[in-house]
């Protein structure tokens, strides 16, 4: 891989602690959803992040397979929804669904263009087999 840019992190306090990027854009309190156990509030928590960074790079991909389709993508958006779950070997897993919403194209269409988006997004090519991803036209 020829490296293009990477985005640097630190975490301290785990899921209730706080996040800030190197360059200090990203600057958040994280908090534990009251769903895991935790007292939820004002924070945010890691599959929310792992959602947002899902979701925007799913997106440019979508414009970018459509764009070398020569389709044009006007306003829509892409909606990733992040499940953690226990599994059976008592350890946790993520699973996501992405829903895309892009008024004015055919479902076949766009169904076509979330596959091949799938293809190309750097999110996906990293979890393929690791994680259930379902493509979702709304």
């Amino acid at each position: 891989m020829k490296p293009l840019y990477t985005a640097v992190a630190t975490v301290e306090g785990g899921r209730t602690g706080h996040v800030r990027s190197s360059d200090g854009i990203l600057d958040l309190d994280l908090r534990m959803p009251k769903e895991l156990g935790g007292p939820g509030g004002e924070g945010t928590n890691p599959e929310q992040l792992f959602a947002a960074g899902y979701s925007a790079c799913f997106e440019s991909a979508l414009r970018l397979v459509a764009r070398l389709q020569k389709i044009t993508l006007e306003k829509g958006t892409i909606t990733a929804h992040v499940t953690i779950g226990a599994t059976e070997a008592g350890g946790f897993a993520l699973a996501t669904e992405l829903h895309a919403n892009f008024p004015g194209h055919p479902r076949e269409q766009m169904e076509a263009l979330l596959h091949a988006a799938h293809q190309v997004c750097p999110y996906s090519v990293a979890t393929r087999g690791n994680m259930e991803v379902k493509l979702v036209v709304d």
